[in-house]
């Protein structure tokens, strides 16, 4: 951590920058972990804050905000901050101090020559020696009775949907059919007090509109199945549904009840499904259907829209190793591929199933201008959508582990940074270790500082280059002042050790690791190094460029003040009458 942060010191009063983040509430399964006050406190605001009843300025665009002020955006009840963030800092160098905010240890402004990167790096360091070691097995029999089933609302208010899609079984229920939806609840003015995602195959217990009291039910679901819902009434037709080949009957003793369940087969011709048709023996609707899917129909019977048709029993039960403490954090800063990874659509559209190709199963996701992308899903993985479903960009197709590359290429930078500070403020709150989210940022901050160059234009650069976006806007700038084409580059997620070895100094990047692999590659480009780290001067037994010794402070001089030819005088005389 120290050798990536090193060569960040605050360098300037303010960069200018004209972006920050919103910050809100840390909200999970409608409890807040952390409030917003907590977040805030000692950042810089990006624009005015205003109270929402008076219109009265909190606190100006780039104050601090102080604990006072803090308690007054409580109290005015406002929801989200735009604050600036060492995320979204434009110095070319370093930081600014406007970005950075308040150090933590003198409660006030930072100042000019502070080595904030080693402070970060310390700060997730030093709590990192309280994080466990082991890996913690979450799951398993003792934990299955603390799954929920139903979510009652914390605050009492009216109740208003966020992009649900529902419809009304025949017993009169309210039942969720998409993925993406949410319950809000809003005071009298149409403030959001909580929200809630809801899961697919959901009971809602309150309609839009509705007013509920404190502790009121909102939702129910079963969270150990997963279930598929018809959402049109018709006739059922079971295809490729073989007993002995795709489906065995499960007898049940104890109940005396027999259920069929898909099992994993080896014919690729043959697709489990059940078809849905009309009162004209037409398809309107097919599920296909997985291994281990139980089915709840039976062929040629009535069903009604909202009915189940299959149930898919859910892994949780099994044991999982969710891995916790330093391994976690290691896997986070170091940005690894996880090993069951989630496949995420690139692009928002509508779900389309193909055929089997090696043994893979093709799904495309179709947007509205006509674009389309494939996914190739293992055979026997339970797909989350349906044919013709509406996805998000985003959006997981399989369950798995999330793939930050993955988040960096369809979802953004900003998306990227929220998510890996959270993940790893997650584990440390896990030990009950408070760390503030500025040390995180800047680490973020400095995994995310090279690009790929897609498009050279007219600079020197090589198609496919990794440089760092200091370099790269240096010769951007220059390219366009000579009326040039500029070059075009995507962000690229490098771990910390990646990172550390790829930065611009190589005296730094060769006292860290892979030393002669590091000092053959610089010695054949002939680089220099302008020693502006830490590492490098000390290296180099050069005065370090923090402190005293930052370049903004190189200067200054002190003037001894020039004695007045008049106070000489007063001295002389006052010798003369001591003389006397």
């Amino acid at each position: 951590l120290v050798d990536v942060a090193q060569d960040i010191i605050i360098q300037e009063d303010d960069c200018g920058t004209l972006r920050g983040v919103d910050l809100a509430s840390l909200v999970d399964a409608g409890e807040i972990i952390q409030p917003l006050g907590e977040r805030i406190l000692g950042r810089t605001a990006l624009e005015d804050v205003i109270d929402p009843f008076n219109g009265d300025v909190l606190v100006k665009a780039n104050g601090m905000i102080a604990e006072e002020i803090v308690e007054a955006i409580e109290n005015a009840g406002i929801e989200t901050v735009k604050i600036r963030s060492n995320l979204t800092c434009e110095s070319r160098q370093g930081l600014c101090i406007k970005c950075y905010g308040r150090n933590m240890a003198t409660l006030d402004w930072v100042e000019i020559g502070e080595p904030i990167g080693v402070i970060a790096a310390q700060s997730i360091g030093e709590p990192g020696t309280q994080l466990t070691m082991r890996t913690f097995h979450i799951g398993g029999t003792a934990s299955r009775v603390v799954e929920q089933t139903t979510l009652q609302a914390k605050k009492g208010g009216i109740v208003k949907y966020a992009g649900l899609r529902t419809l009304k079984n025949q017993r009169g229920e309210i039942i969720v059919m998409n993925r993406n939806g949410a319950i809000i609840i809003q005071d009298e003015t149409g403030r959001e007090k909580e929200k809630y995602a809801v899961v697919y195959a959901a009971h809602l217990k309150v309609n839009d509109g509705q007013e509920v009291q404190p502790g009121q039910t909102l939702v129910e679901w079963d969270p150990y199945t997963n279930s598929i819902l018809t959402e049109v009434a018709g006739t059922v037709a079971f295809g490729d549904v073989v007993e002995g080949l795709t489906m065995k009957e499960d007898f049940d003793e104890i109940t005396g009840l027999s259920t069929k369940v898909i099992v994993s087969h080896r014919d690729e011709k043959k697709q489990p499904r059940i078809s849905i048709k009309d009162e004209k023996g037409e398809t309107v609707r097919r599920y296909l259907l997985p291994a281990g899917a139980h089915i709840g129909v039976s062929e040629g019977e009535a069903i009604n829209a909202g009915d189940l048709v299959v149930k898919i029993p859910r892994e949780s039960a099994k044991t999982k190793d969710i891995t916790g403490g330093l391994p976690r954090v290691a896997e986070l800063f170091e940005a690894r591929k996880p090993q069951e990874q989630a496949t995420i659509t690139e692009i928002s559209g509508k779900v389309k199933f193909g055929g089997f190709v090696k043994g893979m199963r093709q799904v495309f996701v179709v947007s509205d201008s006509g674009e389309e992308c494939e996914y190739l899903i293992p055979r026997g993985k339970h797909i989350n959508v349906h044919e013709g479903d509406e996805v998000v960009a985003g959006e997981a197709v399989m369950d798995g582990a999330t793939n930050p590359h993955d988040i960096l290429r369809v979802l953004g930078e900003n998306e990227l940074q929220y998510y890996l500070v959270n993940e790893v403020q997650e584990v440390y709150r896990l030990q009950g270790v408070a760390i503030n989210d500025k040390h995180i940022e800047v680490i973020v901050r400095q995994m995310l500082r090279h690009l790929i160059v897609e498009d050279a234009g007219d600079t020197p650069f090589l198609l496919g280059e990794q440089v760092t976006k200091k370099v790269f806007n240096e010769t951007n700038q220059e390219a366009i002042k000579n009326k040039k084409k500029p070059a075009k580059g995507t962000p690229v997620l490098l771990g910390i050790t990646k990172s550390s070895l790829s930065t611009e100094s190589f005296i730094s990047a060769a006292s860290f690791q892979e030393t002669t692999r590091v000092l053959t590659e610089v010695s054949v480009s002939g680089k220099r190094d302008n020693l502006v780290g830490l590492k490098e001067n000390v290296i180099m037994g050069r005065l370090i460029p923090a402190g005293t010794g930052c370049r903004a402070y190189s200067g200054i001089r002190i003037e001894e003040p020039e004695i007045e030819e008049e106070e000489k005088k007063v001295e002389a005389e006052e010798t003369s009458l001591a003389v006397e």
